[in-house]
C-alpha cells in the first residue's frame, strides 16, 4: 500500500474515531483519544526539527549552483527574474483566492474556542496575540541581523535571505573552498531528505491521533471548512495554471494544446509522483525534443527550477497560511498579507522538489505571521489531505518551469 493511502487511512480513521468520541455515552473514547494526543504533537515537533536544515541546505545549494549569473548573461538574468515574478504572482493569487472564499471563517464560537486551547498545548505555550505588524515593520524584519539567531527562534524570513547572500557569494567563489562549501551543505540537504523520508512513514498514525483529538475537541464543524480549503487551494492552482498557458501562448508563441501534448508524460508524470525531481528528466528530454528548445536553455532552466521555481507551492502556501490564521482568529491586516506574500515566495524557493517537503516549510509562513504555537497545529489539520494538493501543486511546478523555458528561448530568438 502506497504511503499517502496510508495517510489518508489515518485521516478517515481519525474522523471516525474523533466523531464517535462526541457521541452520548463514548466518554472513555474521548478520553483516549486526549491521552493519546502528546504523540501527535511529538510528531508535528519532529517535523519542525527538519525546517530550518532544509531551508539552509536546499537553498544554499540551489542559489550557489547557478553559477556567476554576470558569465550566465542574458539567460541566467531572464531565468531568475521570470522564477521571481512568476512565484510572487502565485503567491498573490492564493492570497486573493483565500480572501475571497473566506477560508478559515464561519466556524460556530463553540469550535471556534475550542481550538484556541489545542494550539496552545501543542508548544506548550498560550496563543499568540502579537499585534499585527505595519509594511515598515514587515520590511525592516525580513532585513537579516544574526542569522543564527533567527534559525534558533524559528524566524525564517531573514535566515532565508542570508542564505541567498551567503549561497550568490558561493556562486562566485572559484576553487577548492567553493566546493567544499558546497559539498557541506548538500551532504545537509541529502540528510534532510532522508529525515523527511523517515518522518513521512510516521505521518500515517501522526495524523490519525491528530485529527481524531481535533474532532473530539472541536467538533465536524471544522471539516466543512476543510473542505473550503481544499477547494480554494485547487482554485489558485487553476487561477496560476491559466496564467502560465498565457504566458506559452502570448510569451513563448506555443498553442496550448501543442504545449500540452509535447509535455503531457512529463506533467502526468509529475501528477502521479507529487515530485519535481522524478519528472525532470522527462520534462528536459520534452522540452529539447517535442517543443524545440534548445539545449543550452533547457540544461540550465529546467534543473534550476525544479530547485528554487514553485508556483504551486507559492499559491498553497498563501491560502494554507489564510485558511489556518483565520481559523485560529488572527488578524490580518495590511502587514501581515505583505508577509504572507513574502514568506510564501521565500518558503517556495526554500522547498525541495520530493513529496511532504513543501508542508514542511509551510511553517515558514505560519512562522512569519505570527502564529506561533498554533502553526504546529495549524499543519496537523491540512497533513491528512496534503497528498492529492501535493500532486496538484508539482504539476502546475513543472509547467511553470517548462512555460519559463519556453518563453526564454522566444526571447532569445535561438
Amino acid at each position: 500500500m502506497k504511503l499517502h493511502t496510508k495517510i489518508f487511512i489515518g485521516l478517515l480513521a481519525g474522523l471516525v474515531i474523533g466523531g464517535l468520541s462526541k457521541a452520548p455515552g463514548a466518554s472513555s473514547v474521548h478520553d483516549a483519544v486526549i491521552v493519546l494526543e502528546p504523540l501527535g504533537t511529538a510528531f508535528i515537533r519532529l517535523i519542525t526539527m527538519v525546517v530550518v536544515p532544509l531551508v539552509v541546505g536546499s537553498l544554499f545549494v540551489g542559489v550557489a549552483s547557478l553559477g556567476d549569473i554576470r558569465r550566465l548573461g542574458r539567460i541566467g538574468g531572464k531565468t531568475l527574474a521570470y522564477f521571481l515574478i512568476t512565484t510572487f504572482v502565485a503567491a498573490i493569487v492564493g492570497l486573493a483566492v483565500a480572501r475571497a472564499a473566506r477560508v478559515g471563517q464561519g466556524l460556530d464560537p463553540a469550535t471556534h474556542d475550542a481550538l484556541a486551547p489545542r494550539a496552545g498545548t501543542v508548544a506548550g505555550a498560550p496563543p499568540t496575540t502579537a499585534a499585527a505588524p505595519d509594511l515598515a515593520q514587515t520590511l525592516v524584519r525580513m532585513v537579516p541581523q544574526n542569522p543564527f539567531a533567527s534559525a534558533a527562534e524559528t524566524d525564517l524570513l531573514p535566515l532565508i535571505i542570508a542564505v541567498c547572500i551567503f549561497g550568490a557569494a558561493a556562486a562566485v567563489t572559484k576553487g577548492q573552498s567553493r566546493r567544499t562549501v558546497v559539498s557541506f551543505f548538500e551532504g545537509v540537504n541529502d540528510l534532510s531528505m532522508i529525515v523527511i523520508g523517515w518522518l513521512m512513514r510516521l505521518a500515517p498514525a501522526g495524523v490519525f491521533v491528530l485529527i481524531a483529538s481535533t474532532v473530539a475537541r472541536s467538533g465536524i464543524d471544522l471539516l466543512r471548512s476543510l473542505l473550503v480549503y481544499a477547494i480554494a487551494v485547487v482554485a489558485a492552482l487553476v487561477v496560476q495554471l491559466v496564467l502560465l498557458l498565457l504566458t506559452v501562448r502570448f510569451g513563448a508563441g506555443i498553442g496550448i494544446t501543442q504545449f500540452f501534448r509535447s509535455t503531457s508524460d512529463a506533467l502526468l508524470l509529475a501528477f502521479s509522483t507529487a515530485s519535481s525531481n522524478a519528472a525532470l528528466p522527462v520534462s528536459m528530454a520534452a522540452a529539447r525534443n517535442r517543443l524545440g528548445i534548445s539545449s543550452e536553455i533547457v540544461s540550465f532552466v529546467l534543473p534550476a527550477g525544479t530547485t528554487i521555481n514553485k508556483n504551486g507551492a507559492a499559491a498553497y502556501k498563501a491560502v494554507t497560511a489564510v485558511f489556518i490564521a483565520q481559523l485560529c482568529g488572527l488578524e490580518l491586516g495590511a502587514g501581515r498579507m505583505l508577509i504572507i506574500v513574502l514568506a510564501s515566495t521565500a518558503a517556495a524557493f526554500a522547498g525541495a522538489g520530493v513529496p511532504g517537503s513543501s508542508l514542511v516549510t509551510t511553517l515558514i509562513v505560519l512562522n512569519a505571521i505570527g502564529l506561533g504555537p498554533q502553526a504546529a497545529a495549524g499543519i496537523a489539520l491540512v497533513a491528512g489531505i496534503d497528498r492529492p494538493l501535493d500532486m496538484c501543486r508539482t504539476t502546475v511546478n513543472t509547467i511553470g518551469n517548462l512555460a519559463g523555458a519556453a518563453w526564454i528561448q522566444k526571447s532569445e530568438r535561438v
